[in-house]
């Protein structure tokens, strides 16, 4: 199972075979690069999920489960949409059903059809990989004026950063190519952030990341699906200190604040703790996959991907059009 963790025995209640081995999700997510909440989330919109729970609510995977995943995320690397990907990966896991692998015709693998379906991802990766700043950029640009700009960070950009980011863990190669897709990102999605003059919000939203927290990219995303919604923001950026946050809360009176972790390290709950308290109320949210397994205090919403955190802050602090 590599270094990431070693299999564990099967805890006693589970369905499967008393001598199989099973990983536990935070595993299964380092193992695959991904947070646990996307894991969460597979099991529960696409059914992509272990085939044996144990009694209670804890998942375990077994090595068919993670193989099955395994297929997913080939898919998705491959511009496949989730549901796309989690349902080739469910029906090719099926030795009844070869077609899904092998069409009748001879023509090519689903693989390659999510491949040509997704021409966003593919011809993101070769710009990427030729090093072609304006052509990366405009590749994203032009994805977020036809997807939208959370389905391009999930389904464009992240998963052509994840497998960059794989082929350095494994070789040390490409970090150069991942950091000029990261900075072309970075500008197309501040470049489809529109001014919001007139926000749906008397109060406006806080979005930062953790204290020690460098990975900001997220938050460029969020602000520009809020914006365009009509959501005013104040974006703070990249590891911002406790005590800033506080003295940013007593000045603008937010009606919300973001905080985003994507390292588990970097997740500590004492930076709600110092939120100041106002007159009005300000929501708290905790964004990212670093606040997994953090313990937060009762006043804090945890927010498991950008789209939960667009519907749910706009849903809470956005007056109707």
């Amino acid at each position: 199972m590599g270094d990431h963790g070693r299999v564990a025995a099967v805890a006693d209640g589970t369905t499967g075979a008393p001598d199989e081995e099973t990983l536990p999700v935070a595993a299964v997510a380092r193992r695959l690069g991904v947070a646990p909440a996307t894991l969460r989330t597979w099991d529960r919109r696409y059914g992509i999920g272990p085939r044996a729970h144990t009694t209670g609510r804890h998942r375990r995977y077994t090595r068919d489960d993670i193989a099955r995943l395994e297929l997913m995320q080939q898919a998705l690397l491959r511009g496949a949409t989730p549901a796309e990907a989690a349902g080739y990966a469910l029906r090719a896991s099926m030795p009844h059903v070869p077609e899904i692998v092998a069409p009748r015709d001879g023509g090519l693998t689903l693989l390659r059809e999510f491949s040509t379906r997704s021409t966003s991802v593919m011809g993101l990766s070769r710009a990427a990989m030729a090093m072609d700043a304006v052509a990366t950029q405009q590749l994203i640009a032009d994805s977020i004026d036809t997807l939208g700009v959370v389905t391009v960070w999930n389904d464009v950009v992240r998963p052509v950063l994840a497998a960059l980011a794989s082929r350095w863990a494994q070789s040390g190669e490409c970090v150069e190519v991942e950091h000029l897709v990261h900075e072309c990102a970075l500008a197309a999605f501040v470049g489809a952030t529109p001014l919001v003059t007139v926000p749906r919000n008397p109060r406006p939203v806080l979005l930062c990341c953790a204290p020690d927290e460098q990975h900001s990219l997220p938050l460029y995303v969020l602000r520009a699906a809020l914006a365009r919604e009509g959501i005013g923001t104040q974006l703070l950026g990249a590891s911002l200190p406790t005590s800033a946050l506080a003295a940013a809360v007593r000045r603008t009176g937010p009606a919300a604040v973001a905080v985003w972790a994507q390292l588990t390290r970097h997740a500590r709950s004492a930076v709600f703790e110092e939120v100041p308290r106002t007159r009005q109320r300000v929501r708290l949210f905790a964004c990212g996959p670093g606040w997994f397994t953090t313990e937060l205090p009762d006043r804090v919403d945890r927010l498991d991907d950008l789209a939960d955190a667009l519907h749910r802050i706009e849903g809470l602090v956005g007056v109707p059009r």
